[in-house]
């Protein structure tokens, strides 16, 4: 009898240990899958680069700005400007405006892609509110800047002497982090805060 509760108390810590094993896995699978897409701009990701010297030619591509807001968050986000046209190797500057139209204060935090797929590799962002979180207060609204580029070596490639539009495409979510709890408890909103 009591081989037979060893075994069992083996098979149950066995179980807990594999169970507790899976949990880390799939919480560090999504901080990992996002670096992994960062680096290799896969599934339309855009890449993070960082400011400097690189040619801008001739070429110009349309970038169109999309903006959406899970249904549970109750804020406005929009572009400040829909559409704009840039040379490749060329950084521009670009904002967002959220507004809380909530009685409560809010934490969000953006995800973002790229489309098509094909040019996420090719835009690269240099400075982007993405998964920061953005505390604003009833009836604040903040404005978020966004500075790119279109990488130039685009160009070399003929596969890609199609690709005429790019869309940046974000979309908000309420964070419920532990972060975000922080950040209720009274630390003030990031970015160009604008009451009303």
């Amino acid at each position: 009898m009591s081989k037979q509760v060893d075994k069992n108390a083996r098979l149950a810590w066995s179980l807990v240990a594999v169970f507790a094993s899976m949990l880390g896995v799939a919480y560090a699978a999504s901080p990992l899958y996002e670096a992994f897409c960062k680096a290799t701009g896969f599934a339309g990701t855009p890449r993070v680069a960082v400011e400097g010297e690189r040619p801008v030619l001739g070429r110009t591509v349309a970038v169109r700005f999309d903006t959406n807001v899970d249904p549970n968050l109750a804020w406005r986000f929009e572009p400040l400007e829909r559409e704009v046209k840039v040379h490749l190797g060329e950084e521009k500057l670009v904002h967002f405006r959220a507004t809380n139209r909530s009685q409560r204060p809010i934490v969000g935090t953006a995800t973002y892609n790229v489309t098509p797929e094909p040019a996420g590799p090719w835009f690269n962002k240099i400075q982007c509110f993405c998964f920061t979180e953005q505390l604003l207060q009833p009836g604040q609204s903040v404005d978020m800047p966004v500075i790119f580029f279109v990488d130039p070596d685009m160009d070399k490639d003929r596969r890609y002497d199609n690709v005429r539009t790019i869309t940046l495409s974000y979309s908000f979510f309420e964070s419920k982090t532990e972060r975000a709890k922080t950040l209720l408890g009274g630390t003030p909103a990031s970015g160009t805060g604008k009451g009303g």
